[in-house]
């Protein structure tokens, strides 16, 4: 007879199950730190960045096991917790230490192979190689920590909407997990992403209760967002207060507090940041420009140190690069007031934006202006002349230029006997000035073509936003005196005509009225939805919480609307204040891009043409003089010390400072509107376009007259001066 399953041995029999089942669930092992598949791929859809970084380091940072110290373990492990990175320190030392030596043994590869064939440049060449290398394994090496304080800036920059989507969900429900999930839905990542994890941790049974999850969440800002768990902690607090009046202030005064934190921190940025961004715009950038006047004097002065190459590396690579790390390590410092918005890619017009065909016109438009700008090297380096019937150079006098240039070559390609050096002559200078005209001319069709009609609708956007508290307060009203939002649309619509307000509540009042849509569809319907045309994060979070609230009754609908008004009034407060604050800084480095980097760089371009050209002509007169430099005596001496093949070939010395002009473009405007908006690629887009075609035109125009007026002026010296 079968023995009679007693009770413990089915409770342990299923228990163990249980369990089993249980135990294959788990997000997260609490001892091994290691991640399940299904929490893997949520994070992988919510923050794409760091799954790619992960998989380089579990790839190439395990080709090496590398023992750290226990300090450093814990402390790059702590960077990595904080990072959300599911890597552990070894692999991330080991990827930076690969990458370094992969990066320099392909320096070495190229260095043999540039050695092989000629010795210019190939030792400078793996200098810069084994820079590269280094400041490779910094790179990667730091970038965990990047990844921390990127993470934490983005989720800081989206703290006062979550506590704005929290309070006003609490004011009309008082129900705390409702309101966090109403928050993780609406908000972008990465703190959505955080919220999502405190549900996931409840869910998985890590913790019992979303306070308790929430709590451990907030103990990971209690440094760096004190404001925001003090904020938390108060709307908690109100769960517990009997009185309604009282619980409603309660929860505006956290909104008040996240409000005040975000503005100290503004405060304490741009105090922190000014007097570096003043030091770097000055010494990476001003300085620079104005060493490159000794350039022309300097490379004919310590005869043939100074090559072109090295002021390529100079002043095309490791200053620009320089300053372009400082400055985005300043800029990712800067504290956000209403977080990195995606509403851009929903816009109609956003396929303009991605396009590469801008691209492809502008190469086929600037590539006449490129050829043009190297004919000297087309007539000099291919048998294209021989086949039309020309030659390789042309007198001036032969053009038809007389006067003291008429014995000037227009390429003058100088035979050094170690090779050939130049273009020395005035017309190769003047032709190579299309060179930067076309990588002008190239970003600036390409990217105006990629952004005037989407920026069209940012500017609609950013009126309406300016608008939008007035607006957001008629609507309270109107909702407030029990009028349906519905039919309140309409009303503003018609009270606000003329204004760009009235264009949204039109489009709104449209899409209910004639394609029946309710309200939430006729706002944010992918296709025809209002806020497509009106990307703006901050209209989206108040249309958000007006739907939500709409849900619960008129006049709540109209006590979050004041809300959201009060909140527009101080986000607006503190972008200004920090506008003010650097005002000074940003004022000095656009007039050093827009102004006083072409001015003084369309000089030095000159100036290097006039000494070539003075130097050039002195030569010629002493080589038709009987018995040479000692027969010409003191103008020999000159020529002799002076010697005209070791100076930098004003045509290459002018193509370096356009490419150097080009980058400071780049570097600056990236920099200028990052301190003005924040993280925008489309406003950086156009504002590179628009600076790009002022600042290079400019530079050309100053080039241009330079070159000619002081070409004019040596000519006429130089027609007075005989020689023996």
């Amino acid at each position: 007879m079968p023995k009679k399953p007693e009770v413990d041995d089915i409770l342990k029999k299923y228990g163990r199950e249980l369990e089993a089942d249980i135990g294959s669930f788990n997000v997260m092992q609490q001892d091994t730190g290691e991640y399940s598949r299904e929490f893997m791929q949520f994070k992988e859809d919510m923050m794409p960045n760091l799954s790619k970084y992960e998989s380089r380091c579990k790839t190439l940072g395990n080709m090496i096991k590398i023992k750290l110290a226990p300090k450093d373990d814990q402390r790059i492990g702590g960077i990595l917790k904080t990072a959300h990175l599911d890597v552990t320190p070894s692999q991330v030392v080991g990827f930076a230490l690969i990458s370094s030596f992969l990066i320099f043994l392909a320096g070495i590869l190229v260095f043999v192979a540039i050695y092989l064939f000629t010795l210019t440049f190939a030792f400078m060449f793996l200098f810069l190689m084994l820079f590269v290398a280094m400041f490779a394994f910094y790179y990667f090496y730091t970038k965990p920590k990047r990844f921390a304080i990127e993470w934490k800036l983005k989720a800081g920059s989206q703290m006062i909407p979550c506590i704005l989507y929290t309070v006003v969900y609490m004011k009309h429900t008082s129900n705390l997990e409702r309101a966090v999930r109403f928050a993780s839905q609406h908000l972008e990542p990465p703190l959505s992403f955080d919220l999502k994890k405190v549900f996931w941790d409840v869910e998985t049974g890590k913790y019992s209760s979303i306070k308790a999850s929430l709590d451990s969440y907030l103990e990971s800002w209690r440094i760096d967002a004190p404001e925001f768990v003090e904020s938390f902690n108060l709307i908690e607090s109100s769960l517990y207060e009997p009185s309604e009046d009282r619980r409603v202030q309660i929860l505006e005064r956290s909104l008040q507090v996240i409000l005040d934190g975000v503005y100290d921190k503004m405060l304490k940025y741009t105090h922190s940041v000014k007097a570096p961004l003043t030091n770097l715009y000055m010494f990476g950038i001003t300085l620079p420009i104005l060493g490159l006047a000794l350039l022309p004097l300097a490379s004919v002065l310590l005869r043939g140190t100074i090559r072109w190459y090295h002021v390529m590396v100079i002043f095309n690579i490791l200053i620009p690069f320089f300053v372009f790390y400082k400055i985005s390590e300043l800029m990712a410092q800067r504290p956000g007031g209403y977080g990195e918005s995606s509403i851009l890619e929903k816009n109609p017009l956003y396929y303009q934006y991605k396009s590469r065909k801008p691209y492809l016109k502008a190469f086929w438009i600037c590539l006449p202006i490129f050829l043009l700008g190297i004919l000297p090297y087309i007539f000099q380096y291919t048998p294209i002349p021989g086949w039309l019937g020309l030659q390789k150079d042309y007198l001036l006098g032969e053009i038809g230029i007389g006067g003291g240039l008429a014995g000037v070559y227009m390429f003058d390609f100088v035979d050094t006997g170690a090779g050939v050096a130049g273009p020395m002559g005035p017309i190769a200078v003047l032709l190579s000035l299309l060179i930067p005209i076309s990588i002008f001319l190239f970003f600036s069709i390409a990217f105006k073509a990629k952004s005037k009609e989407i920026i069209k609708a940012r500017d609609y956007s950013k009126v309406l936003e300016k608008e939008f508290n007035n607006s957001l307060f008629q609507l309270g009203n109107r909702i407030g005196d029990g009028i349906p939002a519905e039919l309140a649309f309409a009303k503003v619509a018609e009270s606000s005509r003329g204004q760009v307000t009235a264009d949204f509540f039109k489009i709104v009042n449209s899409n209910m009225r004639s394609l029946g849509m309710p309200l939430e569809k006729a706002i944010f319907d992918p296709k025809r939805g209002a806020i497509i045309f009106y990307p703006s994060q901050l209209i989206a979070t108040s249309m958000h919480i007006l739907i939500e609230s709409v849900r619960k009754g008129l006049k709540v609908a109209a006590a979050s609307l004041m809300s959201i008004s009060d909140y527009v009034k101080n986000i607006n407060k503190i972008n200004e204040r920090l506008n003010d604050l650097l005002a000074d800084v940003v004022a000095d480095m656009k007039s050093t891009m827009s102004f006083l980097a072409p001015l003084l760089a369309g000089i030095v371009v000159g100036l290097g043409a006039m000494i070539i050209l003075i130097l050039s002509k002195l030569t010629s007169l002493i080589a038709n003089v009987p018995g040479g430099a000692e027969a010409a005596g003191t103008i020999g001496t000159i020529t002799e010390f002076f010697d005209i093949t070791s100076m930098i070939s004003p045509y290459l010395l002018q193509l370096m400072i356009g490419i150097f002009i080009v980058e400071i473009v780049f570097i600056l405007t990236k920099a200028l509107v990052t301190v003005d908006a924040g993280e925008d690629k489309l406003k950086v887009t156009y504002d590179t376009g628009r600076n790009l075609l002022t600042a290079g035109m400019l530079y050309v125009i100053i080039a241009l007259l330079s070159i000619i007026l002081l070409s004019i002026l040596a000519a006429v010296a130089l027609a007075g001066i005989t020689v023996g």
